[in-house]
């Protein structure tokens, strides 16, 4: 418990308390009410565990930040290129010099207002909100914050979303044909495979099982700055992409006619890692060649080949596992627009059952049991049977009387 007590040294009043590491700690106010009031909210605090000590929060966001930044060994280059463009360009400078604890709702909500007014898009808005988020959240939990103020924030909507195309087979064939033959098989593994950019200008030819038809998706290539780096993907997970049989014979003739000393399945012309420059001295002028869309970019591959499972009935389940998407609600949100197609073909599928249950049932013999009533029979010698009479009933249900017939291959069964 804390205490207060009059300031000695001047006329305030002293509350002294202990923090959760139970070190003693001392605040002078100006009046007894003042400290009695500030002790009470305090050990409310230490109670809860949402006390913070002090002089955390009056830590620079700036220093914090730059620590949170070097912890951060585990994240992709092409990641932390983003996250040092953002810091550099759009937070440091508005929070950098401010106490952390210090920023406010109010505060982040004016940051966000101003970098609309900078004429920022939606993503890179909202991209750079989620990052100040993210170390704001890490401070609470380092104890520096009792709570983030990035809460209840809105955000611009982002109404300018990229087209996304979709090519058919004979329009990804007339790419692959018109592109640099050295990038025909590329372009046919992209569109059935439905790999990234990176993943696919990292992938090393022992991670293609030829024989079981099979690309295991371990790592991707990323160039930041122009240094090319070999990492995880771009969710840190891997997987295993089962390819056609025609990929299979196509990739198997690429490896041979183009192999890399450095073991990359796809390179440039000096047999190098490829490029980002790929997309522009390659992809875009055979686009333009083949009389495509002049928007179709490398990455619509891929929409593509998510288009191509659509079609042929895949469970959205198979498709999120094929593209390597962290949740089946990106894979709703991405494709779902063309899933209807496949809600026709379910529904044409149910009335077939229904058909061929019905079709079957019409065929089928019908087995039931006769419930009619019989007079009990017993012999007598000779000439035949005797009929014997039930004793009389006091109650004679009427629907003794129905009778549910025997129905076979041939005429009614007869009680003999």
């Amino acid at each position: 418990m804390g205490s207060v007590r009059k300031d000695v040294r001047g006329s305030g009043w002293q509350a002294r308390y202990r923090d959760r590491s139970g070190r003693q700690r001392t605040k002078i106010l100006p009046s007894k009410a003042d400290a009695n009031r500030f002790l009470h909210a305090v050990e409310t605090e230490v109670v809860r565990g949402t006390w913070t000590d002090p002089s955390l929060a009056r830590m620079r966001f700036g220093v914090y930040a730059t620590r949170w930044r070097e912890s951060l060994s585990h994240v992709r280059p092409g990641t932390l290129s983003n996250i040092d463009s953002r810091l550099r360009k759009h937070i440091i400078p508005a929070f950098g010099d401010w106490p952390i604890g210090n920023i406010e709702p109010s505060d982040v909500r004016d940051f966000v207002a101003d970098q609309v007014a900078l004429g920022l898009s939606p993503g890179t808005v909202a991209g750079t909100y989620h990052l100040l988020a993210r170390i704001l959240a890490t401070a609470e939990i380092d104890g520096l914050i009792p709570r983030t103020p990035c809460k209840g924030i809105e955000l611009p909507r982002n109404s300018r979303h990229q087209e996304m195309h979709f090519l058919g087979p004979a329009e990804v064939a007339t790419l692959a044909e018109t592109i640099e033959p050295r990038y025909r098989v590329l372009i046919y593994t992209a569109a059935y495979t439905g790999l990234r950019w990176g993943e696919l200008a990292g992938l090393h030819v022992e991670r293609c099982n030829l024989l079981r038809g099979s690309i295991n998706v371990i790592e991707a290539l990323t160039e930041v700055n122009g240094h090319v780096d070999v990492g995880p993907t771009k969710t840190g997970k891997t997987r295993s992409v089962s390819i056609p049989r025609f990929l299979c014979d196509l990739l198997g003739e690429h490896l041979a006619v183009y192999g890399s000393p450095g073991g990359f399945v796809f390179t440039s012309a000096e047999g190098t890692p490829l490029r980002r420059t790929f997309y522009r001295r390659h992809y875009k002028p055979a686009v333009r060649r083949a009389g495509l869309p002049d928007g179709l970019r490398f990455h619509d591959l891929r929409h593509t080949c998510a288009a191509l499972l659509i079609a042929q009935g895949a469970h959205p389940k198979e498709i999120q596992e094929r593209l390597g998407h962290s949740t089946i609600k990106l894979t709703f949100d991405r494709y779902g627009h063309l899933l209807p197609s496949l809600d026709e073909r379910l529904r044409q599928g149910l009335d077939q059952l229904f058909e061929q249950a019905r079709s079957a049932s019409a065929e089928a013999p019908v087995i039931g049991l006769n419930l009619s009533r019989q007079e009990p029979q017993r012999p007598v010698g000779n000439q035949g049977v005797e009929v014997v009479s039930d004793p009389p009933r006091h109650i004679a249900p009427a629907h003794d009387e129905a009778e549910l017939h025997v129905v076979g291959h041939g005429s009614a069964g007869e009680v003999g």
